[in-house]
Parts: structure tokens; C-alpha cells; sequence
């Protein structure tokens, strides 16, 4: 066999490879979304659930007053939670922003419905039978309650899941220090500037348009490499310096990014770090060290 054969074999074994892989990765992604997808339309379910619960406690509740004004009031709240119902019946299940809001009016409602308790309970005109049914629909509030709390918990971890998988991811970073020549230098007195790329991977489920980049690169000491001590931004509660930032129109695609340090400052032998942010999110970090 000779050598051309060889080389064609090895160029096909590569492709067959990578497409393996990529097939791989397509499928794990979807798999990803539609556990999402599922997740979401089991919260919306639960939350349908809730709001029908709702609105025959005020249907019990109406049973229990005798006082014109306080029925009228009831009844309004109970069209409320009517009306509240049908939005999110016609809610997308991925619609998380829309459901978010319905569970927030969901648990406005709760409070307003124990100040009608309260309230019904101040009349102190109740029968045997009133007070049964006021005891009923108190232990389904309370139940509900905990159904709701439980959801609180389900949706902050599904919250977590749904922004790490839509969370930009920064790889292949490089930084190549360069001498006046822009050739590489291979002392630190002689670096003159840094030239830093890396690759934006491509990410689905990530909202696509513009981000704002901020890129940190740290000496030995801790210190942050910057030109004007005002380059800050927010992290985790933090303000922190910032050395350069990047402006990118991100369409869902790998997006190869390239950014560059001029250096004005002394420089000396160590190991630095250079970490890059999504706007408030750290995305990835790399070590470098000068000789």
C-alpha cells in the first residue's frame, strides 16, 4: 500500500471520527431540550392545578358569609383567579418568563384570600357548618401553601438548569505574547503586547444578539492588568476591573473572537490569568506564565 493510499485512509478514519462525534453532540443537546420542554409543562400543569384549587375555595368561602358586600368581594376575587387561569392555559409550556409572573399573582392571591378569612372569621355569626368549612378550606390553603413552596424549590433548580444550559462557553484561549517585532517574545522586558483569541462555542439554546465581553488578565500578584481604574462591571454582587472589553453580535454559531493588550505597564516573570465574562457570568479561564 502505498503512501497515498495511506494518507487517504487516515483522512477518511478522521472524518467518520468527527462525524460520530458531532452526531453525538446533537443528540445529547436534544435530549437536553426536551427534558427542559417536560420539566416546564409539568410546572405549568401543577400551576393550573393551584389556580382551579383557588377558585373553589372561594366558591366554598361564598358559602360561609351572609354579608352582601363580602360575597360581592369574593366573588371578584374568585373571577380573578378565573381570568388568571385561562392566561395560563393559553401559555406556552417554555414560556418561563410568562409563568414566572402567574406564579408571582398566585401567591398575591394567597395572601389576599387569608385576609378574607380573617375577615369572615370577625363576623363571629358562624355555624357548626360555617366553621367546618372554614377549617377545610384553611388546611387546603395550607396545603397549598406547602405545594407552592415545593414548586418554589423545583423551579429555582430548573432555573439554574435552564441558564447553565444556555450559558456561553469560551474555549481554545490563547495568549501569545509579542515583542516590537510582533514576533514572540521570549523574555518579559521584551513583550510589547498581548494577543489573546479564543472561541465562542455554539450553543442552541442560548439567546442569540449582542454581549458585552469583559476580559481580566491578572498578574501574579492579583492585580488587574487595566487602563482606567472606572473599567468595571458586576459579578456575583462584586465590582470588578475589568482589561479590555468586547462588543459581539452572537448568532448561536462557534464565533472565533481575537482581542489584544497593549502593554504600558511593568510586566514581570510569573504566572498570570486571564478569565473572560458573558457580562455577568464567568464563561472561561486560562493560565499563562512569563519568563
Amino acid at each position: 500500500m502505498n503512501k497515498k493510499s495511506i494518507g487517504l485512509i487516515a483522512t477518511l478514519t478522521i472524518l467518520v471520527i468527527a462525524i460520530i462525534t458531532i452526531t453525538y453532540l446533537l443528540f445529547t443537546e436534544k435530549q437536553t431540550n426536551r427534558e427542559l420542554v417536560q420539566e416546564f409543562s409539568l410546572e405549568k400543569q401543577d400551576l393550573e392545578n393551584e389556580y382551579t384549587r383557588f377558585a373553589t375555595q372561594y366558591d366554598e368561602l361564598q358559602l360561609t358569609v351572609s354579608n352582601d358586600s363580602l360575597a360581592d368581594l369574593l366573588g371578584k376575587e374568585k373571577v380573578k383567579v378565573q381570568r388568571l387561569l385561562e392566561e395560563l392555559r393559553t401559555v406556552k409550556s417554555s414560556n418561563a418568563t410568562e409563568i414566572r409572573r402567574l406564579k408571582k399573582e398566585l401567591a398575591t392571591l394567597r395572601k389576599v384570600m387569608i385576609s378574607y378569612i380573617n375577615q369572615i372569621d370577625s363576623l363571629n355569626k358562624l355555624t357548626t357548618h360555617q366553621k367546618q368549612v372554614i377549617a377545610e378550606v384553611t388546611q387546603k390553603y395550607n396545603a397549598a401553601s406547602r405545594r407552592i413552596d415545593n414548586l418554589s424549590e423545583e423551579k429555582t433548580k430548573l432555573n439554574k438548569k435552564v441558564s447553565l444550559a444556555a450559558q456561553l462557553d469560551a474555549t481554545n484561549i490563547i495568549v501569545e505574547a509579542k515583542n516590537k517585532r510582533n514576533k514572540r517574545a521570549k523574555r518579559v522586558k521584551d513583550i510589547v503586547k498581548f494577543n489573546i483569541s479564543f472561541t465562542i462555542v455554539k450553543n442552541i439554546t442560548a439567546e442569540p444578539g449582542e454581549r458585552t465581553l469583559y476580559i481580566r488578565i491578572t498578574k501574579p500578584d492579583n492585580d488587574i492588568l487595566t487602563k482606567n481604574a472606572s473599567n468595571t462591571f458586576s459579578y456575583e454582587n462584586k465590582t470588578l476591573g475589568y482589561s479590555i472589553k468586547k462588543y459581539i453580535e452572537y448568532k448561536g454559531e462557534e464565533q472565533p473572537i481575537t482581542v489584544y493588550w497593549k502593554v504600558e505597564e511593568f510586566l514581570y516573570s510569573g504566572v498570570y490569568r486571564l478569565d473572560i465574562f458573558d457580562e455577568t457570568t464567568l464563561i472561561g479561564s486560562q493560565q499563562f506564565t512569563l519568563k
